[in-house]
């Protein structure tokens, strides 16, 4: 039986702390990690139960009847990469705390679970829109020729972007590129570089500009890719069906987002922004100046499948990459 030693605290899952930085690690180091754990405990200086295994940083937000529902730490040495996920109750092996030697629970997971959390294909997803598009249609401003230009750039962009969809309509784009964390000993690396969709976005700009003569701005969020190791898009062999490989609860976060924006617009609570995202999108941002990234402004909006309030934030692409670290 694990952790039989009262040097222990065990927990069920019910049972972990809310909100507090929290451990994951692979069941196989579940022996490994309480001997040591008891070396040091025992006066065993050159013990260290730091060494044993990997790592999953990660806070608890709620325990549910299904599992928990977690924030991963997937990234905080050059940037905040916080992704929220679940762990479902079934993957779950058990979970200890070292008394008067550790503040961090350790949770053991099983083996299959956490792989799939490391390996598998998350998304960034945007909606790219044209400003005043219905006004310029009736003063007959948008001719065949112009959305047949623009759509002929389109694709030169995208050959130039392979690693990102691009799924447009004559007002609008919508666009997702994927990205993984990665896992030691695997050839998944951290791909994760969302600065510069904001250079695309830049790049889009100059094109509505020059083909249909308007403005566009773009709603950005981040979300997990329920296909996991499926390309960005499905074709079908008759070419008339398309799948972008995602459930659609990002974009209901974008159109969430894109209706409360619409409404402070509205209400004189800001002016109309080039660049709107989610909070952890933007939190994940590497600002030059941190100061800078505290005071941004944002507002709020009621995200999807959450209990708690969101907020997105908003700017100006070109002062936005002003203080951002493009790749």
């Amino acid at each position: 039986m694990p952790f039989s030693s009262y040097s222990f605290r065990k927990f069920t899952l019910d049972e972990l702390p809310l909100e507090r930085d929290t451990w994951v690690m692979d069941e196989a180091h579940m022996v490994e990690w309480e001997t040591v754990w008891l070396k040091v405990i025992g006066g065993d200086e050159d013990a260290s139960p730091y060494k044993v295994g990997c790592v999953t940083p990660i806070h608890i937000a709620e325990v549910t009847p299904a599992g928990a529902e977690i924030s991963w730490y997937a990234n905080t040495a050059d940037r905040f990469h916080e992704i929220k996920t679940f762990l479902p109750r079934d993957a779950f092996v058990a979970a200890a705390l070292a008394y008067e030697y550790e503040k961090r629970v350790s949770v053991f997971v099983r083996a299959t679970w956490l792989r799939a959390l490391h390996l598998r294909s998350n998304s960034i997803f945007a909606m790219i829109d044209a400003v005043d598009m219905t006004h310029a249609i009736k003063s007959g401003a948008i001719s065949h020729e112009k959305v047949i230009r623009l759509r002929d750039a389109l694709d030169e962009i995208a050959a130039r972007h392979p690693y990102i969809s691009f799924i447009s309509f004559a007002d609008s784009l919508l666009i997702k590129t994927n990205w993984t964390v990665g896992m030691v000993d695997t050839e998944v690396k951290y791909t994760y570089a969302p600065e510069g969709l904001f250079r695309l976005f830049k790049e889009l700009q100059g094109l509505y500009r020059a083909t249909l003569g308007l403005e566009i701005y773009g709603v950005f969020a981040q979300g997990s890719n329920e296909y996991y190791d499926d390309p960005l898009l499905h074709i079908s062999e008759f070419r008339n069906h398309i799948s972008l490989n995602s459930l659609g609860l990002p974009f209901a976060q974008i159109s969430l987002i894109e209706a409360a924006a619409r409404r402070a617009i509205r209400a004189g609570e800001h002016a109309r922004m080039e660049i709107y995202m989610d909070e952890d999108l933007f939190h994940s941002l590497r600002f030059e100046d941190y100061e800078r990234k505290s005071t941004w402004p944002s507002g709020p909006y009621k995200p999807k499948m959450s209990p708690e309030p969101g907020r997105y934030f908003y700017a100006m692409c070109d002062d936005l990459m002003s203080c951002i670290r493009i790749p």
